[in-house]
């Protein structure tokens, strides 16, 4: 039996944006790990690199990660001596992540050179395209936010 209508397009558009997701993302994951990080260390690291220390409870608030896997993260990180846990001076119930010497290192060393991977990964795409892209899957996130 045959599905017909405008529903065809809400199928065809999910289905689509689930693989083409899927292979941006794992395409990105072997660059990344070509570095020895897998993605979720990367983007804990790239959170420090920009927005500075941040406390290990809003970790995984921002990097769309579960508070149990935080810690497990931090803890991988902090063996390669790329981040360092400090206590909060204001309030001792509070340890932030801090980035380590070799941690900004890599990081001045990595993020440029990924950045660049992505502007080469993504060139199939004009400018225009990318903020029309932006735009429209921006819009369909925040509808989806509402349903919720």
């Amino acid at each position: 039996m045959s599905c017909t209508g405008k529903n065809d397009h809400s199928l065809k558009l999910y289905v689509v944006l689930s693989k083409a997701y899927r292979a941006i993302h794992d395409y990105v994951s072997k660059h990344i790990q070509s570095y020895g990080l897998n993605p979720t260390e990367f983007a804990v690291l790239e959170l420090l690199y920009h927005k500075g220390h941040q406390p290990l409870q809003q970790i995984g608030g921002k990097i769309l990660l579960a508070s149990g896997s935080i810690t497990y993260v931090v803890d991988k990180l902090e063996k390669k001596e790329l981040i360092e846990r400090k206590a909060c001076p204001n309030d001792r119930r509070v340890t932030h992540a801090v980035l380590t010497e070799k941690g900004t290192q890599l990081m001045e060393d990595m993020f440029p050179k990924h950045k660049e991977f992505i502007d080469e990964t993504l060139s199939v795409l004009s400018d225009e395209e990318k903020i029309q892209a932006t735009d429209i899957l921006r819009k369909l996130g925040l509808h989806v936010k509402e349903l919720d």
